[in-house]
């Protein structure tokens, strides 16, 4: 990205969700941290999935000065391991993670009585409160739903991001009110996706993260391959150009976000 390093800071973006542990990636990691390096991203997120798969992904980020981790059990998942809030406040204990989740609800890909679903996400609000890490949320066809929890729990004490945001302006708004960040992935790049580069235009720079969320949402003009972090230096770009602005300023504000968030150490 020509002009990253203008404001004399060497690193410039951070993929703030990537899955570095699943399969598509796992077997590639000299190479993809190799594209992370030409593409000036200094660091990334590991974001947990399951309980049964933690350790991979925190061993990423013990390995890795510049990759940190998460702890959580994702929405998607009904048959694993479910976690207490002792469960997660204890892993969290780990320096190198830095947030729980990623949590919250998704209606989208199950059905019937999703209650099990609530009550993990309530949970995973509960571990974020009482260990102070904030929180990586995932939402999906329940948004409503997901806004009325984050407030029943006191979400905005623990603070943290609505990961790979989709939703309405209106949605990112009650996200803002309690402190989140929102956090834009590939498909803002996506010509298709009118409605989410309009909110991409409206969130205050100061509230605003990065992410591929790979090995999924490769942003154009790689769409339908394999993402990994390197990539997304193509989300800040296409939000530059949907703000008209350097896409510098989106690479600055972002990694402080990042690093503001999640509190992460100054030097990697």
């Amino acid at each position: 990205m020509a002009g990253l390093r203008a404001r004399g800071t060497a690193e410039m973006l951070i993929d703030s969700h990537c899955h570095l542990d699943f399969p598509e990636l796992a077997g590639r990691l000299d190479e993809i941290l190799s594209l992370m390096r030409d593409n000036q991203v200094g660091r990334a997120l590991c974001v947990s999935v399951n309980l049964d798969d933690f350790p991979k992904v925190l061993a990423l980020a013990d390995a890795h000065a510049h990759l940190y981790a998460s702890v959580g059990v994702h929405p998607d998942y009904p048959d694993v391991t479910e976690p207490s809030v002792e469960d997660l406040v204890r892993l969290a204990v780990h320096p190198k993670i830095v947030a729980i989740g990623e949590t919250g609800l998704d209606y989208y890909r199950l059905t019937g009585d999703l209650e099990w679903q609530r009550q993990r996400f309530r949970t995973h609000i509960r571990a974020a409160r009482r260990c102070g890490k904030p929180l990586i949320i995932h939402t999906r066809s329940a948004a409503d739903d997901t806004i009325r929890l984050m407030q029943e729990e006191g979400a905005a004490e623990a603070g943290g991001v609505m990961h790979c945001f989709t939703e309405s302006w209106a949605v990112a708004e009650a996200a803002l009110a309690m402190g989140f960040y929102i956090s834009f992935s590939g498909i803002v790049t996506f010509k298709n996706a009118k409605a989410l580069k309009e909110v991409a235009q409206k969130v205050p720079l100061n509230r605003m993260l990065i992410e591929t969320d790979s090995p999924y949402l490769a942003p154009a003009p790689f769409r339908g391959k394999t993402n990994e972090p390197g990539l997304v230096r193509y989300v800040a770009e296409e939000i530059a150009r949907l703000r008209g602005c350097p896409a510098a300023d989106i690479a600055v504000a972002t990694t402080e976000n990042c690093l503001n968030l999640f509190n992460m150490a100054g030097d990697a």
